[in-house]
């Protein structure tokens, strides 16, 4: 007869510092961002223009980032056709601006609901290659876009007709990104918050984001489960186009021009605060709360370079390290908690 069951007697312990970070996320690294930010400033950190200037640089690639995680938690990596997104919307709102602003803002944020939807029923229903598509269908829109409008530049004041109605509209277009609620917080600054605040229900929820978590962890377990994985990724690339087309709108009014250039180099610059705020390109791990800090640690980081007054390029050689490492951080304190 066997004695008792052997007790394994092996001590577990978790590292402490990773169940903090992990827990935390991005916001240890934004708070500790902030006390460099206060040394190197002299004590002007926090002085209520530099505020402003941290919430503008935070709005645009916020209000991008908040429809791009969905994306990226869904296990799909990246929508490639964020930058055509961006400037169709904005070129579309310009050009039916003699409609008045409200149906050509509609008109514009409908271009990223229908681009959203094209590549969720390529990507959700064909399988097609997330990334190839994505980034061949940038391509297709670019094309449009240059030969629609011949590589013109569109403003706004100049496409609207000579009539009150039409020069009003056109000004309320301009004035959406000049527009402050207080001294430093701007509209643009309050979409992006808002954004992210529905990102975050419909994320936490509802049982679309259930759904959305199943598939980005196992696609075939989601599909043979009876979740219509179709459905599910077409609404998740349909979020991240309006939330581009949003960002392109108000981009194309901050530099009161709409160009096919508006928006380049936004895709990889959002996945990096994606990234950065703790979702996984694997899909399925991940929260828009880290996203939203992913946005602030960009944009604290840019505001700190800018103090120190580095030139463009060493702007990018720190980001790049400082990224990496954050990345890195992420993901050793999951593996140490078993989560990775």
């Amino acid at each position: 007869m066997n004695g008792a069951q052997k007790v394994d007697k092996r001590k577990v312990e978790i590292n402490k510092f990773s169940l903090i970070f992990n827990k935390l996320g991005i916001y240890v690294v934004v708070l500790l961002l902030i006390v460099a930010g206060v040394i190197l400033s002299g004590g002007q950190f926090f002085s209520a223009s530099n505020i402003q200037s941290i919430l503008e640089a935070s709005a645009l690639i916020g209000m991008v980032s908040a429809g791009l995680m969905f994306v990226v938690y869904s296990g799909n990596m990246n929508d490639m056709s964020i930058p055509m997104t961006m400037a169709m919307a904005g070129m579309l709102t310009v050009q039916f601006i003699n409609l008045g602003f409200i149906p050509a803002l509609l008109i514009g944020i409908a271009s990223g609901a229908l681009i959203g939807f094209i590549n969720g029923l390529m990507i959700g229903k064909f399988r097609a290659h997330p990334i190839i598509w994505s980034w061949g269908f940038n391509l297709l829109l670019s094309g449009i876009v240059r030969v629609v409008w011949q590589g013109k530049q569109l403003y706004a004041d100049t496409v609207a007709k000579p009539t009150e109605f039409a020069q009003r509209a056109a000004n309320t277009f301009y004035a959406i990104s000049r527009t402050y609620l207080t001294s430093f917080i701007s509209l643009m600054a309050v979409v992006m918050i808002v954004m992210f605040v529905i990102a975050w229900f419909i994320h936490s929820k509802t049982s679309f984001g259930q759904k959305l978590k199943i598939i980005g962890t196992n696609y075939d377990v989601a599909k043979f489960s009876g979740i219509n994985c179709t459905k599910v990724l077409i609404t998740a690339y349909m979020i991240c186009g309006v939330c581009a087309a949003t960002g392109g709108i108000f981009f194309s009014a901050l530099r009161k021009t709409s160009s096919y250039e508006n928006g380049m180099g936004y895709d990889f610059s959002c996945l990096t605060t994606v990234l950065l705020g703790g979702v996984q390109l694997c899909g399925g791990k991940g929260s828009v709360i880290g996203a939203f800090g992913g946005v602030l640690a960009y944009s604290i980081l840019n505001n700190i370079l800018s103090w120190i007054g580095l030139d463009t390029y060493s702007k990018y050689l720190v980001q790049g390290i400082v990224f990496l490492f954050i990345v890195w951080l992420n993901t050793y304190s999951n593996r140490k908690l078993g989560k990775a």
